[in-house]
Formats: structure tokens, C-alpha cells, sequence
């Protein structure tokens, strides 16, 4: 019954939502973020205690501002998702601004593939809806999520933006190999572990495990790699990206662990840059006594 009702409620999000004037819309979940953060549930506790790893030196008021402003960014990416099917082209090309695209654009010209890694920032299907217009399209990776009617509604909805989703089971990580080996852009948001098998970083001075999918492939594929951060504009989003050297040293696990802590560094920069846009309302950090 419940998994029934979560997907009534996204496809009754999907027809009225979008069916909404769209100031309406915003101001609308702006007043549901609002409502959401003070009653002050699980999900902003622990955004509310990442926010603090993130920002130590903040003050228990300052804390506070961030906390509401994060969880109004997380409603805007919900908003957006609902509404995104009616925005023309232009609008979406013209509302992306990028740091350093040549990262991906380049090895894809040249006909060599690129991996991109993502923290969960932003709105990053904007961010793929923009480069599969300019001809890139990319393939990703998708939690499967119950019902599972719900979970093809989320995939028909990114395949209608150009994306090839792939659900995240065993058979996933053989066609990203393929992929790889066919010169695709490859987009993988993974600054969380969904599995048993993640590796351990150190991240903002605590240890989280993050998923070693997208420096594996790096490193059996000998494609390049690059993290994008993705951070809300008033009227879109801005993409930066940086260079993710692969490590050369050790034996190929030691080289995969070192990859993906450069991938936890590097996510650490953008989201200390833009922590209002990280939306990380589960546990990330394994440390005993984070979470209550």
C-alpha cells in the first residue's frame, strides 16, 4: 500500500505540478520545503548534521539559515523534475552556464569517451538534459526504486531527455564496460554507496564510503575521468568541472581506493563552494556517534 501511494503521489507531482502557472508552482514547494523544515523530520536532521561536517565553524543559527536554504534547493530539484518535460530546448541551453567543459566535450570529439562523476548537487538531470541536446548523450546508472512502476517512470522520464538509464543491479556494471569501450559519455552521481562494496574515503575530515564504479572504469578502460558539480543559478544551474587524475601507482585496488578519494576530494570542493545545493538527507559518514 505504501509503495502504492508514493507512486500515485509522483505522478499526481508529474500532472499537476507541471500543469501549474509556473511561479505558482516554485512558491508552492518553496511553502512545502518550508512546512517540511520545521517540522523538522529525519531527513532534515540528518541534512542538518552532513550541513555541520560541512561547515564546522558555523554558528547554531548560521547552521540553521544553511539547513532551510539546502532543503528549499532539494524542493526547487523536485519542482524542476516535475516540470522539466514542458521546458523547450532553448530554455534549457540557455539556463546552463559551464567551468571547464572541454573536460567533456574533448575525449568525446576525439572519440575516446569521458567518465563523469557527480555528487548530489544541483540538478543534475538539467545538467544531462543539456549536454545530450548539444549531441553528447550520456548513459547513467539508477537506483531501482519500488514500485517498480515508479522506477519506470523515472526512466522513461530521463530517456525522453536523451539519457540510456541503467538500473543498478549486477548486470549494470558489465554494460557500463561496454559503454566505455564504445566511446560514450558515461555520468554517475556517486558520493553515496548504495552496496556493500563502496570504498572508504576521508571526507571533510570523517571517513564515508563512496561507490568505485566510475574510477574502476577509468582504470580498466583507460578513459579519462572528471567530477561535475552542479549549483543552482537564479534562472538554472552552473556546471564545474575538474580533472580527476587517475592513479599510476600500486596494484589495482590501491589504485581504484586512490582514485576514488581524489573523486571525495574534489566532490568536497564544489560542495563547500555551494553547500546550500547538496542534497544529502540520508547517512554518508560510517563514523560511530555521527548520527543519534
Amino acid at each position: 500500500m505504501k509503495e502504492e501511494i508514493s507512486y500515485l503521489a509522483y505522478l499526481l507531482g508529474w500532472k499537476l505540478v507541471g500543469a501549474l502557472p509556473e511561479k505558482r508552482a516554485y512558491s508552492l514547494f518553496a511553502k512545502i520545503g518550508r512546512y517540511f523544515y520545521r517540522k523538522n523530520g529525519k531527513s532534515v536532521e540528518k541534512l542538518r548534521r552532513n550541513l555541520s561536517i560541512v561547515e564546522p565553524n558555523l554558528s547554531a543559527d548560521a547552521v540553521e539559515v544553511l539547513v532551510e536554504k539546502a532543503y528549499l534547493s532539494y524542493m526547487r530539484y523536485w519542482c524542476d523534475t516535475f516540470r522539466i518535460h514542458k521546458w523547450s530546448a532553448a530554455r534549457i541551453s540557455s539556463t546552463v552556464t559551464t567551468t571547464n567543459d572541454h573536460l567533456l566535450r574533448d575525449p568525446i570529439v576525439a572519440g575516446k569517451g569521458v567518465v563523469i562523476a557527480l555528487p548530489h548537487s544541483g540538478n543534475w538531470d538539467h545538467a544531462g538534459a543539456y549536454f545530450c541536446q548539444e549531441g553528447f548523450p550520456l548513459v547513467t546508472v539508477a537506483e531501482v526504486l519500488k514500485p517498480e512502476k515508479l522506477f519506470k517512470k523515472f526512466l522513461s522520464y530521463r530517456e525522453s531527455m536523451g539519457f540510456e538509464v541503467l538500473g543498478l543491479d549486477s548486470r549494470a556494471f558489465v554494460t557500463l564496460l561496454r559503454r566505455a569501450r564504445e566511446n560514450r559519455l558515461i555520468a554517475l552521481v556517486a558520493d553515496r554507496d548504495l552496496s556493500d562494496s563502496g570504498i572508504p574515503v576521508k571526507f571533510f575530515g570523517h571517513t564515508a564510503k563512496m561507490p568505485a564504479g566510475a574510477a574502476v572504469l577509468a582504470i580498466k578502460e583507460e578513459v579519462p575521468l572528471a567530477v561535475a558539480h552542479v549549483s543552482y543559478t537564479e534562472i538554472g544551474i552552473h556546471i564545474d568541472f575538474s580533472a580527476i587524475e587517475v592513479a599510476q601507482h600500486g596494484s589495482e585496488s590501491e589504485r581504484i581506493s586512490a582514485t576514488v578519494q581524489s573523486i571525495a576530494d574534489a566532490f568536497a570542493i564544489g560542495i563547500k563552494s555551494h553547500p546550500e545545493d547538496w542534497h544529502m538527507l540520508q547517512r554518508i559518514w560510517i563514523d560511530e556517534g555521527i548520527y543519534r
